[in-house]
């Protein structure tokens, strides 16, 4: 698989280049914002690693003009107890993040999990069938996409998944715990709000068809997908 990796730090391009080939990745690396966006935006890549702090366009506003026309993962790069870079990019549509300076063994959890799960869905036969409709949202579990009346919500792969999983336990709490599993791949490690911002994105998507609550948090323990009004 081919990655893209955005950052000004040549050296820390360098190793991780070389890191991430000997486990089968295809890497470039860009050093500023502008040509990493151009990159971004013009070729087919299965994951982005995007530093926030870049020459010419920060990370940030890659990610926003990035979402514009595209759906890539993306894993923001973010400087170490920066929470507000942190949630702010989720906000804007970034699959998870990790921390600088990071493990480069946890780094590869965090490609390896997104990427698990494109190979999954490439194997899949993208067909109509396999639709489910609950209260007012048909998630095609197929062709990986929800719809509300005939209207594709546009979520990142993380959010569809973990949407994808709040239906199939419709009526039942989902806890954090088990959605950090089964989607991000890893245990959800305390005070990591990247479950919440998610969830957050896609009730703005669904209220944008719907004005009644879809997604109803439990507090200290999960969320649930309501099954009817």
């Amino acid at each position: 698989m081919k990655l893209l990796m955005i950052d000004d730090d040549t050296g820390l391009c360098e190793l991780l280049s070389e890191y991430l080939k000997a486990q089968g990745f295809e890497i470039q690396s860009v050093h500023d914002g502008e040509q990493g966006l151009k990159l971004a935006q013009a070729n087919d890549y299965a994951l982005i690693l995007l530093d926030v702090m870049l020459p010419t366009l920060d990370g940030f506003e890659v990610l926003k003009q990035l979402r514009q026309s595209k759906l890539t993962p993306v894993i923001m790069l973010t400087a170490k107890g920066e929470d507000f870079d942190r949630i702010f990019g989720l906000e804007l549509g970034a699959d998870d993040y990790i921390p600088k300076p990071f493990n480069h063994r946890e780094l590869l959890a965090r490609v390896k999990a997104i990427t698990r799960r494109i190979e999954h869905i490439n194997s899949l036969n993208m067909t109509a069938s396999n639709k489910v409709l609950i209260n007012g949202v048909i998630v095609n579990y197929a062709a990986r996409e929800a719809s509300i009346n005939e209207h594709v919500l546009c979520l990142t792969g993380t959010e569809y998944e973990i949407l994808a999983l709040l239906c199939k336990n419709a009526g039942d709490v989902v806890s954090k715990e088990l959605i950090s599993e089964e989607v991000l791949g890893r245990r959800l490690a305390s005070f990591d709000r990247s479950i919440d911002m998610h969830v957050s994105n896609i009730r703005k998507k669904i209220a944008e068809y719907i004005p009644t609550e879809r997604i109803k948090t439990m507090r200290g323990t999960g969320y649930v997908f309501i099954q009817g009004e």
